[in-house]
């Protein structure tokens, strides 16, 4: 496996906290909660590879490999807050490594993000699809349409799409190879068989108004880990803890204090 490692900054007091972006951002989506936050927890803010400041491996992308990838920078044991992808990620640690992880929270995630048969709470196909197929026509317009569905109805849609945009490209454009990679992950992971797996305390965080992962995933969700809990956030989308940070950050620091 690749040598390199992902670009981490660590800050703050307390019990350890490990952040993970979603798909075309970076760990600067955090800054707006890293104040708060790092008064209670030592955050480790990592950029997946080929995202942010951290260099895209030559292997395959897929999700062992920002998997191994993270643990590689990680702290030996800590809480995971992952968002969207990297609840996938963070999904999968608490699967492969639970000796990693003490608590796992997951924000606007999905073991299975595109719908089939058996699924239907997900992105229909043909989203994702054109997706897929405008990347390689438009890597900046694409990822900032992927951003802006993000906060569609949100009570601070306008401000949602804003912090993103202004966030997304402060370390250039992600690598082609991790955007492609990245969303291939989330047309194709399927971890619902081993969600049974993860025996370390769950908190799963959603957004009622969210197009990309619908709220009610949330009760799906739960007859595959019963004993998880969830919440879902009633005027929020998919980035809740940008449009609802007080209530947000409050529910994480309760969790993890438990």
């Amino acid at each position: 496996m690749s040598k390199l490692q992902p670009y981490i900054e660590s800050r703050g007091q307390g019990p350890d906290l490990v952040l993970l972006h979603g798909w075309g951002l970076h760990s600067g989506i955090w800054e707006m909660l890293a104040d708060d936050l790092a008064e209670h927890f030592t955050l480790h803010m990592i950029d997946l590879p080929g995202f942010g400041r951290s260099p895209i491996p030559g292997d395959p992308y897929t999700l062992d490999l920002l998997t191994e990838q993270v643990l590689k920078v990680a702290p030996a044991n800590a809480h995971y807050l992952g968002w969207s992808l990297g609840g996938l990620i963070a999904t999968n640690i608490a699967i492969e490594s639970p000796e990693r992880v003490s608590k796992l929270i997951t924000v606007a995630s999905n073991p299975r993000f595109v719908q089939q048969d058996d699924w239907q709470h997900a992105m229909k196909a043909n989203i994702m699809d054109s997706f897929c197929r405008y990347l390689e026509e438009d890597y900046q317009g694409t990822i900032i349409r992927f951003l802006a569905i993000q906060a569609i109805g949100s009570e601070t849609q306008k401000d949602d799409i804003r912090r993103l945009r202004d966030t997304v490209f402060i370390h250039g454009v992600p690598a082609g190879k991790a955007l492609r990679g990245g969303l291939a992950l989330l047309n194709e992971v399927d971890l619902r068989q081993q969600l049974s797996r993860i025996n370390v305390p769950m908190l799963r965080l959603y957004g009622r108004l969210d197009s990309l992962v619908p709220a009610k995933t949330a009760e799906q969700v739960a007859q595959l880990i019963p004993h998880s809990q969830h919440k879902v956030y009633p005027k929020a989308s998919h980035a809740p803890f940008l449009s609802h940070k007080p209530v947000f950050v409050n529910d994480v620091k309760e969790f993890l204090h438990e």
